[in-house]
């Protein structure tokens, strides 16, 4: 079993002719992802990587039977990209693209109310099932299949800690990276009901940050709802109030919720305990295992 992607899961690069689009198409396609078609307007008829272009996401939907797509569109037409996925439709959208206006991620969200689809992101590294499929930017050698589930806002935390993990023996059933903006897709409570559901997921990895009340809201849901343990860990602990660290959701407004402390004690009063380095997280996952 898996969360969102598997080697059945067919997907389409929207915006696959540019430099950062044809890269990551072709390291997708290495690692075995069942890349069917490109999407960017008025280049339908072309080939990247032997891969088919179309001029619409619903053509390439429709002649590929593609149900998954992922942007790699620059930030003032990625908005665009996104409400033509979305209108498609298509069951997963992956936005990779950072910087994407505000404003324009806000209208996106609020037409992704009116639909099925799970979007992951913005400026997000993506989502991967290991040995099966990979969407996005995530390094696929230091990934291993087994059962910790992985959850995290920051794309560098991923990797880290999947690694420990990874050579500690301890394999993942799927790792999403959900972004570190203001508003994403999918939340830590959405991935966690997802893992919960998942039988071949024993345990959940949740790598959060200062900033937001997202990890206090998830730590009500575990402990109202998670029958799978998780383990935490918290970024950004040595952050001063009011200074935005590297994610643009990363800003602590002095409410008292957002901190580091806030968080980690959410969390361990809900019974998942908080690792201080990516170490003590991957010790926490086999003592929860």
């Amino acid at each position: 079993m898996s969360v969102l992607v598997d080697d059945d899961t067919r997907v389409i690069v929207q915006g696959i002719t540019g430099g950062e689009g044809k890269f990551h198409t072709e390291q997708m396609l290495e690692y075995g992802t069942n890349v069917v078609a490109g999407a960017v307007p008025g280049r339908g008829g072309q080939e990247v990587a032997g891969v088919p272009v179309y001029d619409t996401v619903t053509q390439a939907a429709r002649e590929e039977d593609a149900d998954a797509s992922v942007v790699f569109v620059p930030p003032a037409f990625a908005g665009d990209a996104l409400f033509e996925a979305l209108d498609a439709p298509l069951d997963l959208v992956v936005a990779i693209t950072e910087g994407i206006p505000t404003q324009d991620v806000s209208r996106v969200y609020r037409r992704l109310q009116d639909t099925d689809t799970h979007l992951i992101g913005p400026n997000c590294p993506g989502i991967i099932t290991p040995g099966e499929a990979k969407l996005g930017i995530l390094p696929g050698n230091i990934f291993s299949s087994g059962n910790v589930g992985l959850i995290s806002r920051s794309g560098t935390l991923t990797y880290q800690i999947v690694d420990s993990l990874t050579s500690r023996g301890i394999g993942q059933s799927t790792a999403i990276g959900i972004g570190g903006d203001p508003i994403i897709g999918t939340d830590f409570i959405q991935a966690l009901e997802l893992f919960e559901a998942d039988p071949a997921t024993d345990a959940v990895v949740m790598c959060g940050e200062i900033g937001g009340e997202d990890e206090e809201e998830a730590a009500a849901y575990i402990d109202e709802n998670m029958t799978t343990p998780v383990a935490g860990f918290i970024a950004g602990r040595t952050a001063p109030p009011g200074k935005r660290m590297g994610h643009a959701g990363a800003i602590v407004s002095g409410s008292g919720t957002g901190t580091a402390e806030s968080k980690i004690s959410a969390l361990e009063d809900a019974g998942a305990p908080v690792g201080d380095t990516p170490e003590e997280v991957v010790e926490n996952v086999e003592d929860l295992l």
